[in-house]
């Protein structure tokens, strides 16, 4: 496998265009943002505007970017911005309640005790060991607690063998299910 190292992200746009990339087929992206040609500005959206006191990396193989990570540090809130409300008005349509109900159910399900929180995690390239290169710079700089939802059923094994357990299962009425997964240490 190639060797992948992971930076701090420069640039949030960069992160957006990977972000958009690997999660094209998701569920959860899929029924958010029902028209694929507006992925790029949701996640525009939430790498420039959602917290900007986010960690962005980027990894990167034989000079190559091919995924990215969204971490929020323990206490972080996101932020009101009119900006990412227009956008995300305008990339939810008709589904903009059942995005927000999405949204609702997922801060519900977080634990309360202060944490990390692995908000997006994407592999725009496949099989270049992106995904574990990003999730292990994330939890060796984490300090405490890293909480995260996955969207994806195959992909809880993976975060198991990163010490990470199901905390329980978010289910969207209409929409995807998703597992809270918490890392206790």
């Amino acid at each position: 496998m190639p060797v992948v190292d992971v930076i701090p992200a420069a640039d949030p746009d960069q992160v957006a265009g990977l972000l958009a990339r690997a999660f094209a087929e998701d569920p959860v992206i899929r029924f958010m943002v029902p028209d694929p040609a507006r992925d790029i500005d949701f996640w525009r959206a939430i790498a420039r505007y959602e917290n900007p006191d986010a960690v962005l990396d980027v990894a990167v193989s034989d000079g190559e970017p091919v995924g990215a990570a969204i971490w929020h540090r323990p206490g972080a809130v996101s932020v009101d911005d009119p900006a990412a409300e227009a956008i995300f008005a305008e990339v939810f349509g008709d589904n903009v309640d059942g995005a927000t109900e999405l949204d609702r159910l997922c801060h519900q399900a977080r634990p309360e005790q202060p944490h990390w929180y692995l908000a997006d995690l994407g592999a725009a390239v496949r099989g270049k060991g992106a995904g574990g290169a990003l999730l292990r710079a994330g939890l060796e700089r984490a300090e405490g607690p890293v909480y995260l939802e996955s969207s994806n059923v195959v992909n809880l094994p993976i975060y198991e063998r990163f010490g990470f357990a199901v905390t329980g299962e978010i289910v969207v009425p209409g929409g995807p299910t998703l597992w809270g997964m918490l890392r206790p240490e």
